[in-house]
């Protein structure tokens, strides 16, 4: 026969309050308390019936990534398996269930509709937002628990960022001490705020540099490695010597396009990208990159959703994370 909620109270003495707080996470209730229940819990083999907890609590102990890009590109991008890792990592901590969302349009406007009328999930985070996004307004108007990973579109929002600007500031500044004089940028999707902020990154860099912005010098790709192999082919044509990639997945592409075109890496350019993917390490030569902590970027973005849920922080919650030059092969710095 199955155990219900009294029993377990019983065998551990306690109230059946008592158990229900310690299953549901309550902090009222003292540590000596809560290790014994859940000792009763375990040895017991007791598995709460969610249905009802959900309807006591008003909780479903779900949460939802939403990836607003098309599924082609959010699969074949490794930065997203990488982040859905730590969103993961973080929410088994705290026994919560992740879905995975990935869709544009409509059907984010559906997807809307389904989260605020049927209770299906807890909180909701939002990676690599667009700035056309049709979703996140209606979270926010509705007041859902809602954490934006990467730049928001709008302002009032929670997220958690990486420091894009700098990071993109520091990469170029590093060619121009090296003294690479035709410096190209691969962007990325100018309706994305991780591409908008690294472009201006580099403008800036330049700008400080005393180095004039040639816009001829600036080609957009897609943020996958196609798009990074077509636009260094377009740049090869306008005689660059070295290139900022937006990311690396671009920046494989680039590589690829370079060797086929008959230059060496880095004698006749230089290439540096953007995210420090675990592949970045082992191109032919290794690629100089920025270091961006992608897992660290889901974990924390979940630990505020989380708390967000129970009532633990305020909002707006910001927080940015810093980004690190990783110099390796591509640049020419170890030639020096």
């Amino acid at each position: 026969m199955s155990l219900n909620l009294e029993d377990i109270a019983k065998i551990s003495g306690v109230s059946r309050s008592t158990v229900s707080r310690v299953i549901n996470g309550h902090p009222a209730v003292s540590e000596r308390t809560r290790k014994k229940v859940l000792q009763v819990i375990q040895e017991q083999n007791f598995r709460p019936n969610l249905a009802a907890r959900a309807l006591v609590t008003h909780q479903t102990r779900t949460l939802s990534l939403v990836i607003p890009q098309a599924i082609a590109y959010a699969f074949t991008d490794p930065y997203f398996p990488t982040l859905i890792q730590g969103v993961t990592a973080k929410a088994n901590e705290f026994d919560y269930a992740v879905m995975l969302w990935v869709g544009s349009g409509d059907e984010e406007d559906r997807f809307a509709e389904r989260v605020m009328n049927n209770s299906l999930f807890d909180g909701v985070l939002i990676a690599s937002a667009v700035s056309d996004d049709l979703l996140i307004p209606r979270l926010a108007k509705a007041g859902f628990p809602l954490v934006i990973i990467g730049p928001p579109p709008q302002e009032g929002l929670n997220y958690i960022d990486v420091d894009n600007q700098r990071g993109a500031q520091v990469a170029v500044s590093h060619l121009i001490r090296l003294g690479w004089r035709r410096i190209g940028t691969i962007a990325g999707p100018q309706n994305m705020g991780a591409a908008r902020a690294r472009l201006e990154g580099y403008r800036l860099a330049m700008e400080r540099a005393g180095r004039p912005v040639d816009e001829t010098l600036i080609v957009y790709g897609s943020f996958d490695e196609a798009s990074g192999y077509l636009k260094m082919r377009a740049l090869l044509q306008r005689k660059v010597d070295a290139v900022f990639v937006a990311s690396d997945a671009m920046a494989h592409g680039a590589l690829r396009a370079i060797h086929e075109h008959g230059l060496r890496i880095p004698e006749d350019i230089a290439v540096v990208g953007f995210d420090d993917l675990p592949m970045s390490a082992s191109t032919t030569p290794a690629l100089t990159t920025v270091r961006q902590p992608i897992q660290d970027l889901g974990s924390m973005a979940t630990q505020v959703l989380i708390d967000l849920i129970n009532g633990a922080v305020s909002e707006p919650c910001h927080m940015v994370l810093g980004a690190q030059l990783i110099v390796r092969d591509t640049c020419g710095a170890t030639a020096l």
